[in-house]
């Protein structure tokens, strides 16, 4: 009989986490291995059971020992906040062990040490775990490899009030699949925070606009503006659930792969 894979859970007392707590109790084929809480937190030593709105406890407490936690699992499931995704990278790399990040605000250096991480760990990173987001990054990389720079690209996305960064991840995410089809860097095409006199829209531009109100799980379009016509794509998330139920997808396909920095598109065979 086989075993069932162990889930460790980031933040396991938080919004995300408890859903993935959930979603992982509901998932045939893995379990919960763990979860992990910042030090000084006042969910320390809950039961993980009654942190995933379960009817009976799992014997398993919320814990701020990363380390043994991620040791004692065969994969971390992360949606925190990007200094601990890092060191959550580092841990899973002394143990050689799955990593599916999706934790959005990273900087470039951030950035540099997960994919350092990566030669050890198995790393899945992306702006966005659904399947229908990931879908949609690849229509627009399609759409702006189709389309010539007299289309506008325009990327809107809401948010609920408490999310920190802006824009999204996944908005990143369908403007770096935006660059990536006309060929172009993003980081000098990115255009945002238009406020004033700006001036005319520079031609080619990839303009980023981030609306946060509510209780809005996510929206996000990619408007593609050009004379006399637009072509609009879009995706509305309304449950959390999607995202938990991806990132359990991608650590049961990390398994056994080799260390390196994957995404999304990798699991889901479409890049």
């Amino acid at each position: 009989m086989t075993q069932d894979l162990k889930i460790a859970v980031t933040g396991a007392a938080g919004r995300m986490g408890r859903t993935i707590l959930k979603i992982v109790h509901e998932t045939p084929g893995v379990a919960i291995g763990g979860g992990i809480e910042a030090e000084g937190s006042p969910h320390l030593r809950v039961d993980l059971g009654e942190l995933a709105g379960l009817a009976h406890k799992l014997g398993l407490e919320a814990t701020s020992d990363a380390g043994a936690v991620i040791s004692a699992c065969d994969a971390i499931i992360d949606f925190t906040r990007p200094a601990a995704s890092v060191a959550f990278a580092q841990e899973a790399a002394k143990a050689g062990k799955v990593h599916v990040i999706a934790t959005t605000g990273f900087t470039d250096e951030d950035e540099a040490a997960i994919a350092e991480a990566a030669k050890s760990a198995i790393i899945v990173k992306a702006g966005n775990m659904s399947l229908g987001v990931n879908l949609l990054a690849a229509l627009v990389r399609q759409a702006a490899r189709a389309l010539d720079a007299s289309w506008d690209v325009e990327i809107v996305e809401m948010h609920h009030r408490h999310k920190v960064d802006a824009p999204s991840g996944t908005a990143l995410m369908l403007g770096e699949a935006a660059a990536e089809g006309r060929d172009i860097p993003l980081k000098d095409n990115f255009e945002s925070g238009r406020d004033g006199i700006t001036g005319e829209r520079k031609e080619g531009a990839i303009g980023f606009a981030a609306l946060r109100g509510g209780s809005v799980v996510g929206e996000h379009q990619a408007i593609f503006a050009g004379a006399h016509e637009r072509l609009v794509l879009g995706h509305i998330a309304e449950d959390r659930g999607i995202f938990a139920r991806g990132a359990v997808k991608a650590a049961l396909w990390a398994q056994g792969r080799k260390p390196g920095l994957y995404d999304m598109a990798d699991v889901l065979g479409i890049n």
